[in-house]
């Protein structure tokens, strides 16, 4: 019996509050607030008739702390979802505090204007002392430890997949598998196809930037940067095949690395086509990855704000995507004084996500592990006061509800290697 309130009603949003209906006995009540109300007015009359849970909207400016304190206050929730973008994390998280209420997100905070002098003074600093460039990092949220202890609150930071399952699978694997995992392997492959010549499959400010960054890993106790896409491995995937796949930085390797003992390397790996590589080169060569705004006919503009406009909207490829997704984790270590390898990982199909809750899969893997974060949140299963990232809590029943709500895994023993 409890009250969500859920901020953001774009691909992955659409599937947190479509699992949240699915879920009445828990989420009796919830709340879908965005800057564009008629989003979620027509989520909602979708969804009435089909569920118990009562819906209600708003339309909320998610970069205004008053509005949404007040809005958190007149509705009352027992927790706030941010589903809405990474840059609105800090003015969603400081809204909780003045509002008293459990915060929970799937992403890391990052800037929008990545030349604000106040930004780049503390990130130039972190640059220089941690030795990885990426624009998103944990140390902001993780600033807001001591208030949310002090309120009483509890703040779940990165409950999608990658982060957030794939952070459960370690501890899962650490608590049933390993005495020690000594290395972590993340591989994340889409072998679906949208049949568009050049698309992303979140949105593409937050999607392109993180590709084209240089790429990190951690390795006996510090970061190692290389060049964007400079490691590329190939892998084959249960039920999607042979894939091309090149080392990222990542977010969770950054929590990963705090909070499990012992561990001497984290590496992070996506799959990527040709097509994708070349337009993305192609664009970025031409600026059009810019977070810089420039002058366009008397208006200023950002121009990876205007490349967003031109794209498909990730949120329509869920009828044309075909293929399968295998998202999960390679781990090695020791067992009772023995070696061990394990791989753990979920396979899901484009076009059942489509058929259950009408996105693609990439948006379902990140919408219901959006839900159970908030659900283990509001049940009390993981809540204690302060930041905490998935890792932190016990796995058990965030892997059963995996189970539960449409993203099963499984666990191979002597998996194929990453060399």
């Amino acid at each position: 019996m409890s009250k969500l309130m859920i901020i953001g009603c774009g691909g992955v949003a659409s599937v947190a509050i479509h699992k949240c209906c699915q879920n009445s006995e828990v989420f009796t009540e919830i709340m879908i607030a965005s800057r564009t109300k008629s989003k979620c007015d027509a989520l909602k009359e979708k969804l009435e008739g089909t569920t118990k849970t009562v819906i209600t909207t708003a339309q909320v400016d998610a970069e205004n702390v008053e509005e949404l304190t007040a809005l958190i206050r007149d509705y009352q929730p027992d927790a706030v979802l941010n589903v809405a973008l990474p840059y609105q994390d800090l003015t969603i998280m400081d809204a909780c505090l003045a509002a008293g209420v459990d915060y929970i997100d799937t992403a890391n905070y990052e800037p929008e204007d990545t030349d604000d002098p106040e930004w780049r003074a503390i990130y130039e600093k972190r640059c220089e002392e941690l030795g990885f460039s990426a624009y998103f990092d944990y140390s902001w949220q993780w600033n807001y430890q001591k208030k949310f202890q002090d309120a009483g609150l509890t703040a779940l930071l990165g409950t999608g997949f990658d982060p957030g399952v794939t952070s459960v699978y370690t501890a899962y694997a650490l608590k049933h598998y390993f005495d020690e995992i000594h290395t972590i392997d993340i591989l994340d492959c889409n072998g679906g196809d949208h049949g568009y010549p050049f698309a992303t499959n979140f949105n593409p400010e937050i999607n392109l930037r993180e590709v084209s960054a240089p790429g990190s890993y951690w390795e006996n106790g510090k970061w190692v940067e290389i060049p964007a896409m400079s490691i590329h491995r190939t892998y084959d995937f249960p039920q999607v095949g042979v894939k091309d796949m090149y080392l990222l930085h990542h977010e969770e390797i950054e929590s990963l690395a705090k909070n499990i003992p012992g561990v001497k390397r984290i590496r992070f790996f996506m799959t990527f086509g040709q097509s994708y590589l070349t337009h993305m080169k192609c664009l970025e060569n031409v600026g059009m990855l810019s977070t810089t705004p420039v002058q366009f006919n008397g208006q200023e503009i950002v121009p990876i704000q205007f490349l967003k406009e031109l794209l498909p909207d990730p949120a329509t490829l869920g009828p044309r995507t075909v293929g399968k997704t295998n998202i999960g984790c390679i781990f090695t270590g020791i067992k009772d004084g023995k070696e061990r390898s394990i791989y753990i990982y979920n396979v899901c199909d484009h076009q059942e996500c489509y058929k259950e809750v009408g996105s693609q899969a990439i948006s379902y893997t990140t919408g219901v592990p959006a839900m159970i974060g908030a659900m283990l949140v509001v049940t009390g299963q993981w809540k204690k006061p302060g930041v905490f990232n998935t890792e932190e809590f016990d796995p058990d029943p965030y892997m059963e509800a995996l189970n539960r709500f449409g993203l099963p895994w499984q666990v191979v023993e002597h998996p194929q290697m990453v060399d």
